[in-house]
């Protein structure tokens, strides 16, 4: 009894940090139905209610909170100790989580990784993209990746690119009718590529305005929730975007995007890897970092 309701409440937990039976059923490599069915032998087990459940949400009962409030840690630390064993082999071994966005992991991530990894046969990654703010201890991730200033104070973080410039572009073909900004303001009469947060909000462009910070809430016909997406709208010549200059740069110096507005485009605190203090740091994970980080 006790070895069923230990695997239950693993996927029991899954649901409920997902809120979503869908995406915990991904996650876990199960079908829905066999997530459902697990839930309510769980639920008939204890005889409580763990899950609140609608067309549209999921979300945990009082009982489910507790569950998820008192057990979830100490099975972190299970893992941290099994981890910690793991270490005493001769070889960094075991599974890293890590979580950004598909530009980061295209563009830094990846390619420092494939050039150290093959010489650690028995670390295994798992990478997943994301655009939103994730809580990497509650969702169980090793590693998440913001910009510096987004960073928790609770949080370790390691620096993976120096501070990044932002930049305003658009394509030749998009100016051959309409005046090149000379201001904030005159954004507002330009058609902007906007980009749709995970949250559901639409990001606000982060620029200066005669030095000072400003969000600038800019109108436009194309949004989407990616950042490659918006790069190809801007080279078709459907809009302003902006974005980092690390990304246009080379559409830049070819010819195939304009930069505009410079002075009220401010610079990103740098890249940085974070993960909770708390958590132990295996072997594994310390090459992982050691990969990834900033080498002047």
């Amino acid at each position: 009894m006790a070895r069923d309701n230990l695997s239950d409440i693993l996927v029991f937990l899954a649901v409920a940090r997902e809120r979503s039976f869908t995406r915990a059923a991904v996650k876990l490599g199960m079908t829905q139905s066999a997530l459902s069915h697990t839930i309510r032998a769980l639920e008939a087990r204890l005889g409580v209610r763990l899950l609140t459940r609608t067309t549209r949400s999921v979300s945990p009962t009082e009982a489910g909170e507790r569950l998820l409030q008192n057990v979830a840690p100490r099975l972190e630390e299970i893992d941290a100790e099994i981890a910690a064993v793991s270490e005493l082999g001769d070889r960094p071994a075991g599974t890293v989580r890590i979580t950004a966005t598909d530009h980061v992991i295209d563009n830094v991530l990846w390619p420092r990784l494939a050039a150290v990894l093959p010489q650690y046969p028995d670390i295994h990654l798992e990478i997943s993209a994301e655009y939103r703010m994730v809580d990497v201890a509650a969702e169980r991730y090793d590693i998440g990746v913001r910009w510096g200033d987004q960073v928790e104070k609770d949080m370790i973080a390691v620096r993976l690119t120096p501070d990044t410039q932002t930049l305003v572009v658009g394509a030749p073909g998009y100016f051959a009718h309409r005046a090149v900004p000379a201001s904030i303001d005159d954004l507002m009469k330009h058609e902007c590529i906007r980009l749709r947060l995970a949250g559901g909000g639409v990001y606000a462009w982060e620029m200066l305005d005669r030095g000072e910070a400003v969000d600038v809430r800019v109108r436009g016909r194309y949004t989407f929730n990616g950042v490659y997406q918006m790069l190809n709208a801007a080279l078709s010549g459907s809009g302003l975007a902006y974005m980092t200059e690390d990304m246009a740069a080379p559409h830049v110096q070819a010819g195939r995007l304009v930069s505009v507005l410079a002075d009220c485009c401010p610079k990103f605190p740098g890249l940085h890897a974070y993960y909770p203090s708390r958590r132990h740091a295996s072997r594994a994970l310390a090459v992982v970092l050691d990969a990834i980080r900033h080498k002047d």
